[in-house]
């Protein structure tokens, strides 16, 4: 079979979708199903299309697909090319955000794998009130001061001269749902607000579809307490159960700049396709975010380091 301008229409379409989801996301609504937000969740994966387009050009011989494939690899290249890994940047502080898990087996063996980093700062989730006691007494010789809330802590290097419960619970929940808190830090030269939260988790479902009614309502008030907030530098640590190109995270997103390493997946830790762990920036920068190997949550941790503006 020769090659053929002629032959390929189906592949060649298949990779102008892809191209244009990429592109275009937000142009897939949300509706009852939360179509949109699903798409976001997991857009990296688009570059799947890539591989199969490729495959049958070369099987069909048409010069059409094998040209329609460049249209995806573009789009992908400039939405996530920024974010494949290179050489960090210099930094002020390095932090560990991890959803530590309430079925965690060894939080004493957590809790030292995430100091080995040598961060200044980490924050927590999922922390039951028996583990916190074993956190705290693990972490004591390299971070004496911490502040946990409900489910969420951090622990700090250093000083934590105030502290206080932030409310981001949705609509039915009740008042000993505590997954918010907001520490002022102090840093050699300022003080920096640092945000530690646990958003709602989402839901997939036949009926309801992707259901983040919860978690989307919750990311409002958290916008809103960040938007508020008066100091100028500002880090949020956090599992927010959203990817940074969901349309749900985004009274987040628009008042903070997020870690753009996409390609750092945390969730689930067995097999990493999607990072809901999130560090968010305020008049300071990520320079690197990278995964750290599996504790015994089904979270990976992430570490960052951040250079101050």
């Amino acid at each position: 079979m020769r090659w053929s301008w002629r032959r390929g229409a189906v592949p060649a379409g298949l990779a102008g979708l892809a191209a244009f989801l990429l592109a275009a996301p937000g142009a897939v609504p949300g509706g009852g199903g939360h179509l949109g937000s699903l798409l976001e969740t997991f857009l990296p994966w688009l570059c799947l299309v890539i591989p199969v387009v490729l495959e049958a050009a070369l099987l069909r011989r048409s010069f059409v697909a094998l040209l329609a494939v460049l249209l995806p690899v573009v789009a992908w290249l400039g939405l996530f090319g920024g974010a494949l890994p290179g050489p960090g940047a210099a930094y002020d502080l390095t932090v560990v955000q991890h959803n530590a898990s309430d079925e965690n087996p060894d939080p004493a063996g957590t809790a030292r794998a995430l100091a080995e980093v040598g961060p200044d700062l980490i924050a927590l989730e999922e922390l039951l009130p028996e583990a916190v006691d074993t956190y705290a007494a693990t972490l004591a010789p390299q971070f004496p001061h911490h502040v946990v809330h409900g489910t969420v802590g951090l622990w700090s290097k250093h000083p934590i001269p105030a502290a206080q419960a932030i409310d981001i619970r949705p609509t039915g929940v009740g008042e000993d749902w505590n997954r918010g808190l907001r520490a002022v830090v102090r840093l050699p030269g300022r003080d920096v607000a640092v945000y530690v939260a646990h958003l709602p988790s989402v839901r997939l479902g036949l009926r309801a579809g992707f259901n983040v009614t919860r978690r989307d309502e919750s990311a409002v008030l958290l916008g809103r307490a960040l938007g508020a907030e008066p100091l100028g530098t500002v880090v949020l640590l956090g599992d927010l159960n959203s990817t940074v190109d969901d349309r749900g995270l985004r009274p987040v997103t628009a008042v903070l700049t997020p870690a753009r390493s996409d390609l750092a997946f945390s969730w689930p830790a067995a097999l990493p396709v999607a990072r809901i762990d999130q560090v968010m920036t305020r008049s300071a920068t990520v320079t690197k975010l990278w995964p750290l190997p599996a504790t015994g949550s089904d979270h990976l941790p992430l570490a960052a380091r951040i250079r101050l503006g």
